[in-house]
């Protein structure tokens, strides 16, 4: 059973979101895909409270997602790991935007994954709008 047709009228749980997160990595354009191997992606509902802080966010509800290492324009060929590199998905805020939007969740999913591989590289805010207009015009293709 997936996470489509499971608990119909239930929101999706932790696991469920890691099913679609999952499937939604798969459709993220090749050349984002290639260079994310060894990317953690976690699904937890709340960014905690040192994030809150760190962000300055007026609720927890402020972030769908964020990205937890050091980008890849940072790294050197000599750079030794220290930390793991991690996609965090924030569940309650990703739902509370979907009932808000009307969005279908695995686009939101895929939209918050392509954003933080974005922070993964090291891009700016406006290539990452640019990348996830493009992995919307190749979804619709």
């Amino acid at each position: 059973m997936s996470w489509q047709t499971a608990n119909l009228g239930q929101p999706p749980s932790l696991g469920d979101m890691e099913e679609m997160a999952e499937q939604a990595s798969w459709t993220i354009p090749e050349e984002l895909r290639r260079h994310v191997d060894g990317v953690v992606i976690r699904i937890v509902e709340f960014p905690d409270r040192e994030t809150e802080v760190e962000m300055g966010l007026l609720s927890p509800f402020d972030l769908l997602g964020l990205y937890r290492g050091v980008s890849l324009d940072e790294k050197s060929v000599a750079w030794t790991s220290t930390e793991m590199d991690i996609i965090f998905l924030y569940r309650r805020p990703i739902l509370d935007y979907w009932c808000e939007t009307g969005e279908p969740l695995m686009r939101i999913v895929r939209h918050v994954l392509i954003h933080e591989i974005g922070h993964h590289f090291g891009l700016s805010d406006a290539k990452i709008h640019r990348l996830e207009a493009l992995a919307e015009a190749e979804e619709c293709a």
